[in-house]
């Protein structure tokens, strides 16, 4: 814009200025290509499905958070990204039909085990529906002025930016895409699989012998070899039993084995490791321990206020930016966020008897049905005499004796 400009009656049209640091971060911080997954997903997936811990952890997170819908409200005053897309449909797709294909439930669940596995959630909208891209699938090609030039799905399709709303993970080394939350935990994930391995192995291969056969005299190899395999048949570790052992030639045993049970359930060991799991994933360990645990209620409120509620709110934010509309988190159903029964009546009982708000909004509030009479507020009457006429109070009148 001409500096002449300025001094116009007309209204000078918003010059768009451009990062100047933008090459340099494209070029020396990104590589200046294509930015694929930065997580191992595979591994992660490997371990989602075959360790326990992981795969509760992961399920419960989300499981809880595809649960809460989303409040659709006023335009935000942001320029959206999709223009022209009424508030009533984003309602519908947010919380009702994302796609002719899938229920709203499972369509969030894709998009939050991508969220947690890969750190990165994108989102094809067509115009009219919303589509799931898997993430570790999906490269992004940054831009050299401004900042995402495409995204490519498979090293052949490519989208527009405007086609797309990618949720991104905390992540420090890059501005691009996030780091998935269970990289924090790897080095454990993977002592836990090796233990459970280890595990495995050692009771197959029977390495505790459990029968020993002696012998006065020396054996030939041959001999001995078919002496195990005979016994071996029969007494087989996958039957239950141990590997037997022969000592011949006059040897004797002292003591069989230093290793136990105990030891070698690794338990204090697996135990310690889970737990660092859950706290990487944002899940209070004590939620998956059985039994009457009197904190349970401020860990499972700790859980929705720290984990779980600003995974949803990261989303929302998404969708408020591409929209255009105010989108938060509908968490009135949420029993870990309401206060108690006992609590919430006598707030709400204070609050009508008060004036403050009506019988009926109380009922709304604790999800009972309106009354016909419960619209009007309610004048609090005090020990002087009425609220609703301050000039009348004091003793009541006494009746004039004629007598």
């Amino acid at each position: 814009m001409a500096w002449y400009n300025w001094f116009s009656k007309e209204a000078a049209p918003a010059e768009e200025k451009l990062n100047p640091s933008q090459p340099d971060i494209f070029g020396a911080v990104e590589g200046g290509g294509r930015i694929g997954t930065l997580e191992p997903v595979l591994k992660y997936t490997e371990y989602y499905e075959k360790l326990e811990v992981v795969n509760r952890g992961v399920n419960m997170l989300v499981d809880d958070a595809a649960e809460i819908p989303a409040r659709i409200g006023e335009p935000t005053g942001v320029t959206p990204v999709a223009k022209g897309v009424r508030r009533s449909r984003v309602e519908k797709l947010l919380n009702v039909e994302p796609n002719p294909f899938q229920d709203v439930n499972t369509f969030k669940r894709n998009l939050i085990i991508d969220y947690v596995l890969d750190g990165n959630i994108f989102i094809y909208f067509d115009g009219v529906h919303l589509y799931h891209l898997p993430a570790n699938f999906v490269d992004i090609e940054p831009d050299e002025k401004t900042y995402i030039s495409k995204f490519i799905f498979n090293g052949r399709v490519e989208y527009d930016p405007s086609e797309i709303i990618h949720i991104k993970e905390n992540s420090f080394r890059s501005l691009y895409r996030g780091r998935s939350r269970l990289a924090a935990a790897r080095s454990v994930m993977n002592l836990v699989w090796k233990m459970r391995q280890f595990q495995t192995k050692f009771f197959e291969n029977g390495a505790v012998p459990g029968l020993i056969l002696k012998h006065p005299s020396s054996l030939s190899p041959k001999n001995k070899q078919k002496m195990l395999q005979s016994w071996s048949l029969s007494y087989s570790p996958t039957g239950g039993g141990k590997r037997p052992l022969i000592l011949d030639g006059g040897m004797d045993i002292d003591k069989l084995s230093n290793v136990n049970f105990r030891e070698l359930d690794f338990e204090a060991s697996i135990a310690a490791s889970e737990k660092e799991i859950l706290k990487v994933l944002g899940v209070p360990p004590i939620m998956l321990d059985s039994g009457n645990n009197a904190n349970i209620r401020p860990n499972h409120r700790m859980y929705y206020l720290e984990t779980v509620t600003p995974i949803v709110r990261k989303m929302n934010y998404a969708y408020e930016r591409f929209f255009g509309y105010g989108v938060t988190e509908e968490v009135s159903d949420i029993p870990a966020l309401q206060p108690e029964l006992r609590d919430a009546a006598s707030y709400y009982s204070t609050l009508v008897n008060t004036g403050i708000i009506t019988p009926n909004e109380a009922r709304e509030a604790l999800n009972y049905e309106a009354m016909s009479d419960g619209e009007g507020i309610r004048v609090p009457a005090n020990i002087a005499g009425s609220a609703a006429n301050p000039t009348e109070g004091g003793r009541p009148q006494e009746e004039e004796n004629d007598e």
